[in-house]
């Protein structure tokens, strides 16, 4: 069976894009490896509708409203690669197992590569976090850390005063300039040089390399964004490049730089959040099938 159009990742951006396909009536395939980005939290705060439910249980909410559509088939299973052009597109599973469509939607998410500090990957998602708008309100404005992981952090760390009082690690990451100095001081930041040796305790104890322990509600880094998936570059999509890695280049619609190819979610931005990746899901849905009504389909 040719798919009118084939979805890699059915998380937030994957599903979204599904049911706005769904109601098109038009031949839709989901795969999904089930590896979604958030996986390590337990809530899911600020999404309009579901604040502070888990996330997981939204997902599979959202999976039941859009496997009701009849023309939806979804596949768990992780796709390895991906060939083929304007409508004549081929995925193919882990599995050996070959899926057609004339329109593809990449919705594969990224993954975090954090700070080699023991202790910290544990607590990913519980007590360490990345988006004080997602995480930040649930600390009740008590002290909060930022781990530096390069200049890029400074951003995190002027913005998480808004959340409580904040301590600005360095970590030797990179040294402040004079500017940089003044700034954080006037935001009321206390700022630490000495290196973090390990982050223990039941929450966010930080054990310095000096041996003193500062202890945090939660701590903000920014790790390192890779690729969740090789198909963007399998295909040849352009990317973008910024200080946390890159990401697959789109235009508003979000269209790749391959026809006929399409990316949603945190794959295309340089700050992940749920509500972002729903909307470029419903986007990427809307322009790809419009590309299916309006362009004249290619002969094999």
């Amino acid at each position: 069976m040719r798919h009118d159009v084939i979805i890699v990742g059915g998380s937030f951006a994957g599903l979204s894009a599904a049911l706005q396909l769904a109601r098109t009536r038009r031949k839709v395939l989901v795969i999904d490896l089930g590896l979604r980005r958030n996986r390590f939290a337990a809530h899911s705060n600020g999404f309009l509708g579901q604040d502070g439910k888990a996330p997981g249980r939204i997902i599979e909410d959202a999976r039941a409203q859009v496997l009701a559509y009849p023309n939806v088939t979804f596949v768990e299973g992780e796709a390895v690669s991906a060939t083929g052009t304007n409508d004549h597109f081929s995925v193919e599973l882990a599995d050996g197992s070959l899926h057609h469509g004339r329109r593809l939607i990449l919705a594969t998410g990224v993954a975090d590569i954090l700070p080699d500090v023991p202790g910290l990957s544990d607590r990913w998602g519980d007590s360490v976090f990345m988006c004080p708008y997602c995480d930040g309100y649930e600390l009740n404005e008590a002290p909060v850390g930022v781990l530096a992981t390069g200049e890029h952090s400074m951003h995190q760390a002027l913005l998480l005063t808004e959340w409580g009082q904040t301590t600005f690690f360095l970590n030797n990451a990179f040294t402040l300039d004079t500017e940089q100095f003044a700034a954080l001081v006037a935001r009321g930041v206390t700022i630490e040089t000495t290196p973090v040796r390990a982050i223990e305790g039941e929450r966010t104890d930080v054990h310095l390399a000096d041996g003193r322990v500062i202890s945090v509600a939660g701590l903000f880094t920014a790790g390192r964004m890779v690729m969740a998936s090789p198909l963007a570059e399998q295909l040849g999509c352009a990317f973008e490049d910024g200080p946390l890695g890159a990401w697959v280049k789109t235009d508003d619609m979000r269209a790749t730089s391959i026809p006929g190819v399409y990316a949603a979610g945190d794959n295309v931005r340089l700050t992940g959040n749920v509500a972002f990746s729903v909307s470029d899901g419903a986007m990427a849905a809307a322009a790809s099938h419009r590309s299916l009504v309006f362009e004249p389909a290619k002969a094999a």
